[in-house]
């Protein structure tokens, strides 16, 4: 059996996904042998789960421009896996979707990331990217999200940080327009180099 398709299978019967899986969710993901680049996010959100497609909503477009590639490029899973913290769209809270499992990724990204040997860039989109990879790579860690943003040359070649693309941030990226005239460019540098 192909690999990738028996870690889906597992992850559909993985006893901790019973509740998504009972209402007929699906694990929302994209892999490929082949892939260049890992982007990993927060979850998918209620959109994504019901088209099962990941970052198909604002954020995605946003996202999209930011990284200067097209949708083809980015759906394209020999060249960007998609893999997010949680696979399953983790339900609303207060304000905004609630956190994703730390432990999907823990059980999950390894084994799938074993599959893919030439990914050479790994996108770490929003805090709970950063702080799952930051961490588990032994990476330094800043004060807080902007900080670390800010010195993202210190994570290069590897990891590339960045703030999640969502309508909520936009206040942030206004008070940070250094995000945009410096981030942005040399992601787009580094993302065609990989490419």
């Amino acid at each position: 059996m192909d690999p990738f398709l028996k870690i889906y299978q597992d992850i559909i019967l993985d006893p901790a996904n019973q509740d998504w899986t009972e209402r007929g969710a699906l694990p929302i993901y994209t892999a490929g042998k082949k892939a260049r680049i890992a982007l990993i996010g927060q979850a998918p959100g209620r959109r994504a789960e019901e088209h099962l497609k990941p970052w198909s909503d604002k954020s995605g477009e946003v996202l999209l421009d930011w990284l200067g590639i097209t949708k083809d490029q980015f759906y394209n899973p020999d060249i960007i896996a998609i893999l997010p913290i949680d696979f399953y769209f983790p339900g609303k809270g207060t304000h905004g979707d609630l956190p994703p499992r730390a432990s999907f990724a823990e059980k999950w990204h390894s084994p799938l990331l074993a599959l893919m040997p030439d990914i050479k860039l790994t996108l770490l989109v929003g805090s709970y990217a950063q702080k799952f990879y930051l961490t588990k790579n032994n990476l330094p860690k800043y004060q807080n999200l902007t900080e670390t943003i800010q010195n993202y040359q210190s994570y290069l070649p590897n990891f590339f940080p960045l703030v999640h693309p969502s309508p909520l941030n936009f206040r942030w990226q206004s008070q940070n327009p250094w995000f945009k005239k410096e981030v942005i460019p040399a992601l787009q540098k580094t993302i065609s180099r990989v490419l």
